[in-house]
């Protein structure tokens, strides 16, 4: 039996972290916009867009809809719904005959007084492929993917239970970011190795990167001009309430944290090279262990800065398209808010993943070998 939790130390940690973060209350569950109001499922029957003016591709008034809503307390009911559109297309929807909507229910005590469209329902087809990606991740990892599922969940509830309302109760995203981040990488890279060596040498490394990373990022936001409005949501965020929320550092807690997933990957990738070495040949030196993870950490070096590029600059395909749709100059558009805050995300990123590779090897060179350094 003890050597049993020896050997799962980790998991039952993470297993307790999870029950813990799972029970822990937010502090903004009963929001006021909510109160007297359901949300739940509802399949739309009939549809009246007479109301509806379009030009162009931009709609705008309102879609009349009758609903029949699928669950909660008022299953069943079969009522008239309202959809409105604001003009704009990223935000706008319309429904059709057969829909599944999301809707918003006002209430007075049993009598239903208004419905509103929110959204295509879509929780159902969220579950599903969450499902079938935790099915396969097992199928194919088995218990090293059930622990990576543990990760991703513990990772999910540390931000939208612990990051996000310390944000909002006026905590400095820098410090509570770090804080987080320090948490999430020793859960997580504990779950890989356990509680030994490895784990430190990984765990040494990627703290050092990200707080390298978050030094440069406190360095160049300033020397960017960047205040943190370039986030969305941001100034939604002032206007409904929080006026003295700190932006410039929460973008810089966004550069860090976004990071901080390749920087604990490489530094899991180098440490596990070094201890493959050292475990075929065990006479090896620290000198050269630490040589063996240096040149992993450079193959991979490579292909890791090449993947942050492409993981910031994904959302901002259509961005660049009408750039270049509109002819815009290099120059104008290397100088354009957007362009600029994601070149700070991947430079500054990168220093971090370029750091972590030798503080890594130096880690796991030292720490894993038997043999001192000569």
């Amino acid at each position: 039996m003890k050597e049993f939790f020896k050997r799962n130390a980790a998991v039952i940690v993470s297993a307790i972290l999870l029950l813990i973060l799972i029970a822990m209350p937010t502090g903004y569950e009963d929001a006021v916009i909510y109160e007297g109001r359901e949300r739940c499922r509802a399949e739309v029957l009939e549809v009246y867009n007479d109301n509806i003016t379009t030009i162009g591709i931009v709609s705008t008034g309102d879609q009349t809809c009758l609903v029949e809503l699928q669950n909660g307390a008022y299953a069943g009911t079969v009522m008239t719904a309202y959809n409105m559109l604001s003009g704009s297309v990223e935000t706008d929807k319309i429904f059709a005959v057969g829909d599944e909507a999301y809707v918003l229910v006002s209430h007075n005590g049993e009598e239903v007084t208004m419905i509103s469209m929110v959204d295509h329902y879509r929780l159902d087809v969220e579950t599903v492929l969450i499902v079938l990606f935790f099915a396969f991740l097992i199928l194919v990892a088995g218990k090293t993917g059930v622990r990576a599922i543990l990760s991703f969940v513990i990772t999910i509830l540390m931000i939208w239970k612990v990051l996000i309302p310390n944000c909002l109760n006026g905590i400095n995203p820098i410090v509570i970011g770090f804080v987080i981040t320090a948490v999430l990488t020793v859960v997580i890279i504990s779950l890989v190795f356990g509680y030994d060596k490895m784990a430190l040498s990984a765990i040494s490394g990627s703290l050092i990167g990200t707080f390298v990373t978050m030094v440069m990022a406190l360095m160049f936001t300033d020397l960017f001009h960047m205040n943190g409005s370039i986030l969305d949501g941001s100034a939604a965020l002032l206007y409904n309430g929080y006026p003295n929320l700190d932006l410039k550092s929460l973008f810089i807690a966004s550069i860090f944290i976004g990071s901080s997933g390749a920087v604990m990957d490489l530094a899991v990738d180098i440490t596990s090279a070094v201890n493959e070495v050292v475990d075929k040949k065990p006479d090896i030196t620290a000198l050269e262990a630490i040589k063996s993870g240096m040149n992993v950490g450079r193959a991979a070096m490579g292909t890791m800065t090449t993947t942050l590029l492409l993981a910031y600059s994904g959302g901002y395909l259509s961005l660049l398209m009408v750039f270049m749709a509109q002819g815009t100059p290099i120059d104008n558009l290397l100088n354009y808010k957007y362009v600029s805050s994601e070149i700070l995300d991947t430079v500054v990123g990168s220093f971090g993943l370029v750091s972590v590779a030798p503080i890594t090897a130096i880690c796991a060179g030292v720490l894993l070998t038997k043999k001192p350094p000569q």
